[in-house]
């Protein structure tokens, strides 16, 4: 199985200091999320929400666990059939545990996500969340 990145969202890739919390807490870069889904999961608009509910639930870690501009956390997650979260797991750290945490935590509280598209025969979909800090 691979894993792509899907199209309109990595086109609206979304600044998450944007979503209400406190740009200032980084001063040397900003968080940004990136989704990349299964190859066979095609349908923009449920990427598009599954993006959407996991930036909504970012919460910026305290300043101390904030990494170096670079550095970025994955988490590779699958989701369901029906929109539940069979797993998450961080299998690329930043180097800071708080801000791991917070990427784990944004994706895990986004879940139940919508059920799979009506089409898309596999019963689950292999999802990567990147969190990076960028200048």
């Amino acid at each position: 199985m691979s894993i792509k990145p899907a199209a309109t969202v990595l086109v609206a890739v979304m600044l998450l200091a944007a979503l209400g919390t406190a740009g200032s807490a980084i001063a040397a870069g900003r968080p940004e999320l990136k989704v990349y889904f299964q190859s066979n999961l095609e349908d923009v608009a449920y990427q598009k929400k599954t993006f959407d509910r996991v930036a909504k639930g970012w919460k910026t870690p305290g300043a101390s666990q904030i990494p170096e501009v670079g550095k970025k956390t994955v988490v590779q997650a699958v989701i369901a059939k029906d929109g539940k979260l069979i797993s998450a797991v961080v299998s690329l750290s930043s180097g800071k545990k708080g801000w791991d945490t917070a990427v784990l935590k944004a994706v895990t509280s986004a879940s139940p996500f919508d059920p799979l598209p009506a089409g898309f025969k596999p019963r689950s979909v292999e999802v990567h969340f990147h969190v990076s800090v960028v200048p």
